[in-house]
């Protein structure tokens, strides 16, 4: 295999043939166990399940009664994790999801204390449901859990489940009464996954279903620690040289006013997307990689990744919006002109002045 995708199988983690069984039985038996619920959505799925694996958390967008809060649910049980779901609504506030402290009278001793009661953050899966339904005081709650897996209350911090895992949903077509989600709440979810209408088919299937008596047995697939671990593991995945300076190529291509940007983004951008955007395609791409059978990954992983990292990270302008030119539209162009070879990116002039800026 060439250098432009990436190092070899034999040069891959310990064990390699051994890191992808692992994973891909865990990944089948979740799909399988899903499907007893879900009918279709297989992106969707492989998303989140990348998402899960990268230790990333994820934003689902899509209409009402997609089974996006079913998907979820079915999910924790899956994984014999623990599950809160928070309807968030515009009175509810930063210590209902985070906890309080609370005085509590001592019965052995008399004597009134302190004592901090946990709120629905202290949990393994966590739904925020239509989360730009509340306030930005509310929302910013999310911010030091989803970073740094722990909340501070008063002079204490208090940490949370390790996995730790977010997943938020959003109506798109329904703005009334909602707060936009500021860009630096969006930039903390991995990936912001779009939800669409099923096929036919699929619906057809939904349909049957949902009007009978069908009655699932979800089984646990695998456990708390089992999932660290195949974190852990993902993270081992080698990644070649070109396949970051590729992943950078994308990405600083979004950065207004640096470097010799294509027409479409200095155009219809006001803002473009930071480092954790790279950091997230990467460690998303190596576990996409192990899903598909490679100790290795290759730029096609990237490209793969490159909607759901991105979307939510690039900020179009005015101009974008009057000539319907939506986030997607950019990144597949962008995706379109980026040369995938090493030496055609190496050779580019415009692509050596943004790796020099």
């Amino acid at each position: 295999m060439n250098n432009s995708e990436g190092t070899s199988e034999a040069d891959g983690p310990a064990g390699g043939a051994e890191v992808i069984a692992r994973l891909t039985t865990a990944v089948d038996g979740i799909r399988e166990q899903l499907h007893q619920v879900i009918v279709g959505q297989e992106e969707v799925i492989d998303q989140l399940l990348i998402s899960l694996f990268s230790r990333g958390h994820c934003m689902l967008e899509g209409v009402p009664g997609l089974a996006k809060t079913l998907l979820i649910s079915t999910l924790a049980r899956t994984l014999n994790l623990t599950f809160s779901r928070i309807q968030f609504t515009p009175d509810l506030m930063p210590a209902d999801i985070t906890g309080t402290d609370v005085i509590e009278e001592n019965r052995a001793t008399g004597q009134r204390e302190l004592r901090f009661l946990e709120g629905p953050l202290f949990s393994h899966i966590v739904l925020a449901d239509e989360i730009n339904r509340t306030p930005p005081k509310t929302q910013a709650a999310l911010l030091e859990a989803m970073q740094e897996r722990q909340i501070t209350v008063g002079r204490v911090r208090h940490q949370l489940s390790d996995p730790f895992f977010v997943l938020a949903t959003q109506n798109p077509i329904e703005q009334e009464g909602t707060y936009a989600l500021p860009e630096a709440q969006q930039d903390r979810f991995m990936f912001k996954v779009r939800v669409t209408y099923p096929s036919f088919d699929e619906e057809f299937e939904v349909a049957r279903r949902t009007t009978a008596n069908v009655i699932d047995s979800i089984s646990v697939v695998v456990s708390p620690e089992e999932i660290i671990e195949l974190q852990n593991l993902v993270r081992d995945v080698p990644v070649s040289d070109h396949v970051i300076r590729y992943t950078l190529s994308l990405v600083r291509q979004t950065r207004v006013g640096e470097g010799n940007l294509p027409e479409l983004v200095a155009k219809n951008l006001a803002w473009g997307a930071g480092p954790r955007a790279v950091q997230y395609l990467i460690v998303g791409a190596k576990a996409r990689a192990l899903m598909h059978h490679r100790s290795h990954v290759t730029v096609e992983d990237i490209q793969a990744l490159a909607k759901p990292v991105l979307r939510h990270r690039i900020v179009v302008n005015f101009a974008a919006e009057s000539d319907d030119v939506t986030s997607d539209d950019i990144i597949e162009s962008l995706l379109q002109s980026t040369p995938a070879q090493e030496d055609e990116l190496a050779n580019d002039a415009r692509f050596q002045a943004i790796f020099a800026s």
